[in-house]
């Protein structure tokens, strides 16, 4: 992205502590991604993947510990981290009454890109969804919604992209696809911060791989 020089530290996280009431998730967890930078989260399930990155994107609020973004601490309400940080984590409620390509224009509008019409349509292109781009998100197949989230932070502002097991149900043929397009985010200066159990993806992208153990 412009303004965002090569090894600037996009994202921080400093002793960060998480738990559900008495269970401890997540312990003195620390880590940076640059720009540039793809870093993976493994590890068993229950280890903390997701609640590292519901916490680096404002969802669930830490214990302990701190997070920025470009030097800004993390809130989900800060218009700054809003512009800055694109995000899939969680299987997402759709507007019912609006269609494919309806939602996609919302979130572009709604963040001042220019030209969101020509964007908007070259995602659908990318994302294969130009033939549904009419239809409502509940009538697509669970690889087109998979796609469709995707195409949601690809039409938005972004410096860092958080993306949780982003290659759920897609099938071969959409994992190379996000492989591809992944590493051209890269190539634009993005930071990635994932969760995935596809090593293929992670090799195409040259990800550094943070394993997770869980709070002992």
């Amino acid at each position: 992205m412009a303004g965002v020089a090569k090894k600037d530290v996009v994202l921080q996280v400093e002793n960060l502590k998480k738990g559900y009431g008495p269970v401890t998730i997540v312990d003195q967890f620390s880590m940076k991604a640059h720009a540039g930078e793809a870093v993976a989260l493994t590890g068993r399930n229950g280890a903390g993947k997701s609640t590292v990155l519901r916490c680096l994107v404002g969802a669930d609020r830490p214990d302990e510990g701190s997070i920025t973004v470009n030097g800004v601490k993390v809130s989900e309400t800060n218009p700054q981290i809003r512009r800055s940080v694109a995000t899939v984590i969680d299987d997402l409620d759709f507007f019912p009454d609006l269609s494919v390509v309806e939602h996609l224009d919302l979130l572009a509008r709604a963040h001042g890109l220019d030209d969101p019409d020509e964007l908007v349509d070259e995602v659908l292109e990318e994302v294969q969804l130009v033939p549904q781009a009419g239809q409502l998100p509940s009538t697509l197949s669970s690889g087109q919604r998979r796609r469709l989230a995707l195409a949601t932070a690809f039409v938005r502002p972004r410096q860092l992209l958080v993306l949780d097991e982003p290659e759920q149900r897609l099938d071969v043929e959409g994992v190379e696809w996000l492989g591809r397009r992944l590493k051209q985010e890269l190539a634009g200066g993005l930071a990635i911060v994932m969760a995935s159990h596809e090593p293929s993806l992670l090799d195409a992208i040259g990800a550094r791989v943070l394993r997770l153990e869980g709070a002992r």
